[in-house]
């Protein structure tokens, strides 16, 4: 009998829990339909419209890079946390990338190919390329950048993006446009250049390529356009939801060895993680600088 009880007490509970969970479903799908009364509701783009890199324009009479731009609109369209991360630390980063790329005669475009190569993430990928820009240690030195086991100002963002503008801007020399640059900035430039040649074409969107660079310009005219309109694909930040810029600190002026930077950290009231999150470049635990170079040193206020 006490068997019963308890196989029939379980099972009135299990039905009213039911009812609970199809109540709430209920009410979510209801809260989530539109005037239609369907429960999602997911719209084409119009290919229509003038889609552009660097002013640029996108071939309209190509169908194929038409359905390719579809791709990465609809793909990064639905990458919410990516996209609304990219949004919000925008806002921190374009401040200090539009005027350098502009003080270098760069279309401001190419900020989006930043975040294309590492949204806009002290990132490191698997070839070992590093920073906004993804620089790989060859070039980066090529072009300037410190790197070794105490310093690597590929997360420099000022330094990698003065890096950077020497960079593209060279490879714009090379192949005329700005769009084939840089599909040359993703793939390489004797990659980029021998595809040229083998194919006899002299315009990005004619070319064959390997899947990441042939999506690559397309991205970033997607990441740009979602970027610049976000309300219309879906996207609301408001203004104090945005990472804000690194203002507040002071800069302190180095040109003797730092045995211990946590120390340092402490002489100045902040902490080790701080004095990192404004100078991400010092990527060791001290600063040997045996040739007396002067380095900027930025402390966060309180």
């Amino acid at each position: 009998m006490y068997a019963f009880t308890c196989l029939m007490a379980g099972f009135f509970c299990l039905v009213i829990f039911s009812s609970f969970n199809d109540e709430d479903i209920q009410k979510e799908a209801a809260l989530n339909k539109d005037s239609s009364g369907v429960s999602q509701r997911i719209t084409a783009f119009d290919l229509n419209a003038a889609f552009a890199f660097a002013d640029e324009p996108i071939p309209e009479d190509n169908f194929d890079a038409r359905e390719r731009l579809d791709r990465e609109l609809t793909i990064n369209s639905y990458l919410h946390a990516v996209t609304l991360l990219n949004i919000k630390t925008a806002n921190r980063y374009f401040p200090v990338i539009e005027p350098i790329l502009k003080k270098n005669n760069i279309p401001e475009d190419f900020k989006y190919l930043c975040v294309a190569e590492s949204n806009l993430r002290m990132a490191t990928s698997s070839a070992g390329a590093k920073g906004l820009w993804q620089f790989l240690e060859t070039t980066g030195s090529a072009y300037g950048l410190e790197i070794n086991t105490e310093v690597d100002e590929r997360y420099d963002v000022e330094k990698s993006t003065e890096a950077a503008s020497k960079f593209i801007l060279y490879l714009k020399k090379r192949f005329g446009s700005w769009t084939t640059a840089a599909a040359a900035y993703n793939m390489g430039e004797a990659a980029i250049a021998k595809r040229l040649e083998e194919q006899k074409s002299g315009n990005y969107y004619d070319l064959n390529l390997n899947e990441e660079t042939s999506r690559y310009i397309f991205r970033i005219i997607a990441i740009k356009e979602i970027m610049q309109n976000p309300s219309k694909y879906g996207f609301y930040v408001e203004s104090d939801q945005l990472y804000q810029p690194f203002e507040k600190y002071s800069t302190l002026i180095i040109t003797e060895p730092i045995p211990d930077l946590a120390t340092l950290a402490q002489q100045y009231g902040t902490s080790y993680r701080m004095l990192k999150v404004f100078n991400p470049w010092l990527i060791g635990s001290s600063l040997s600088n045996t040739k007396g170079k002067k380095y900027e040193i930025r402390i966060p206020n309180k």
